[in-house]
């Protein structure tokens, strides 16, 4: 589910940079931003690991579960058939998601992180209904229906790290920073699609207990 909401992510901030472009690209090498792990380094030649030059990579650098919504009940009550459901509540999780430049020319780096910033500012919740139809196609990785999202909403909200922060987290990726923007993706909850067998609702409670008479010998 994490995989398909950074996929939705990517494919409207695409949307959003072609715009820009004229005539519009139509082949699929025209994405603009991409998703990829930074610490791998960057791709050479046709080699498959690695991130692309002259992209903007989407990156997760944290995730964090969100503790106060932590206390939601762990059944659903039907009262239309007088039963409930017994299923454990949500994980609801703050992603930090790191977008990255990684052009080789600082104007165009700075250029296009402008531009993904303009966008994220433009527009800071996605749902089902607000994105495009064609952003929701899963990548060709998620296969399995299990693993998609039907009913998302996603708010993104710029985060500024502190110089320390900043330290740690480009140790950790490799040493060498690039221009970048660090945001959290707010509240992304995954929840497996199982059926959980139903069980009748309790509507009767009788207290009139008596203590049995002790036989007799």
């Amino acid at each position: 589910m994490i995989a398909h909401a950074l996929s939705i992510l990517m494919n409207e901030l695409n949307r959003h940079l072609t715009a820009y472009d004229s005539p519009q690209p139509s082949d699929a090498s025209s994405n603009r931003a991409v998703l990829g792990n930074l610490a791998e380094g960057f791709a050479s030649g046709n080699a498959t690991n690695g991130v692309p030059r002259n992209r903007l990579v989407l990156s997760v650098v944290n995730i964090q579960e969100d503790k106060t919504l932590k206390n939601a009940p762990n059944f659903v009550r039907n009262d239309g058939n007088l039963s409930v459901r017994y299923e454990n509540p949500p994980i609801f999780l703050n992603l930090k998601i790191l977008i990255t430049a990684t052009h080789t020319d600082y104007i165009n780096a700075m250029l296009m992180l402008s531009r993904g910033l303009q966008f994220f500012q433009y527009q800071q919740t996605f749902t089902q209904d607000s994105v495009d139809p064609v952003s929701l196609n899963p990548p060709p990785a998620l296969t399995n229906e299990l693993d998609q999202l039907v009913s998302f909403k996603l708010n993104v909200e710029l985060y500024s790290p502190s110089m320390e922060e900043v330290n740690h987290l480009w140790g950790t990726l490799g040493g060498k920073q690039y221009p970048f923007a660090l945001y959290i993706i707010r509240m992304l909850d995954l929840k497996f699609k199982s059926r959980q067998p139903e069980r009748g609702v309790i509507t009767e409670i009788i207290s009139n207990f008596y203590h049995k008479k002790p036989a007799v010998n």
